[in-house]
């Protein structure tokens, strides 16, 4: 009876090991991966297609597939929330937001939890997969309220995961534009920051809230078009941009109380995803333009929509 046992644990942890494993990537060629969320027409997630159900095209040309997995590949996250003044009496929702993205966390899944208000933070210095100390970070150590300096934050995110080798993700919250509110003239832009996550492969998922009021902090703003100034207001138009192009996806809401459950969706979003490598036919340091199609009628795919071809 202990030899079955033993046995049947050996069994889930291989089980366990081998959804987490990386595909294997031709060696000597450098293959662009593209990871795909599909989703039929009710909105569904549509995790069970297979490889010939795809076709990517490379600047227009359709390409061979060279590596395909709906496997869970782990991911490297950054959660960034807006802790502006206009977020004060929703502190303990968002908060309870990016607990519900943790619990949500697949064992080999790593994260840090950053906040933006009078500056940008990142905890811990290192990606972990403590579930425990990231609640424990979310609970008591995000910052004091301040202005919304939204695409030096997303910046930020994209530095720290930088040497990530698993899939790379930017997870930001704000209810207002970008509005750093520090009067200087080298704060980072919404072409800025959709430039750089294009080129360093990051996913930036987006939650938007609508404010119901938000009173001037004055500074320059970076987004979109430009400014960030009182009124109630939508979120930054940047961010469904951003999330467009590099793949990801955008929730804007109108209830701070959904929060929570958009945050799960979103965990649930990245552990459905597919896997999908070509290799380029010219490395030649210039952004190229990417589509992904689904064969199957009904579907609806999101992919980024550039990858630079790095020498």
């Amino acid at each position: 009876m202990r030899s079955l046992i033993a046995a049947s644990l050996l069994a889930i942890v291989v089980a366990g090991t081998q959804a987490f494993q990386q595909p294997t990537f031709k060696s000597g060629a450098k293959t662009v991966a593209v990871y795909a969320t599909v989703t039929d027409k009710d909105g569904r997630l549509v995790p069970d297609l297979a490889q010939e159900d795809f076709e990517i095209r490379d600047s227009g040309k359709t390409q061979p597939i060279a590596v395909f997995s709906n496997e869970v590949q782990p991911i490297s996250v950054v959660i960034m929330l807006d802790r502006s003044g206009s977020m004060r009496g929703n502190f303990g929702l968002v908060e309870a937001a990016g607990e519900a993205f943790v619990r949500a966390m697949l064992p080999a899944d790593r994260a840090r939890i950053g906040s933006f208000a009078e500056k940008v933070q990142i905890d811990p210095e290192t990606f972990i997969s403590d579930k425990k100390e990231l609640i424990n970070i979310l609970r008591n150590k995000l910052q004091n309220e301040g202005p919304t300096p939204l695409w030096n934050a997303v910046d930020a995110s994209i530095s720290a995961l930088k040497d990530q080798d698993s899939r790379k993700v930017v997870l930001a919250f704000t209810d207002g534009a970008d509005n750093p509110g520090n009067f200087k003239l080298n704060n980072l832009s919404f072409i800025d920051i959709m430039r750089r996550a294009q080129v360093a492969d990051v996913m930036v998922y987006a939650v938007g809230l609508e404010s119901a009021s938000r009173p001037p902090l004055g500074g320059g703003g970076g987004g979109l078009g430009g400014g960030g100034f009182g009124g109630g207001s939508r979120p930054d138009p940047g961010l469904p941009a951003i999330a467009e192009e590099t793949g990801a996806g955008y929730f804007e809401l109108r209830r701070a109380q959904d929060l929570a459950a958009t945050f799960a969706r979103v965990a649930d979003e990245l552990h459905r995803q597919y896997l999908i490598g070509f290799v380029p036919e010219k490395l030649d340091d210039k952004m190229h333009k990417i589509e992904v199609r689904v064969k199957k009628p009904g579907m609806k795919v999101r992919a980024r929509k550039e990858y630079f071809a790095a020498k």
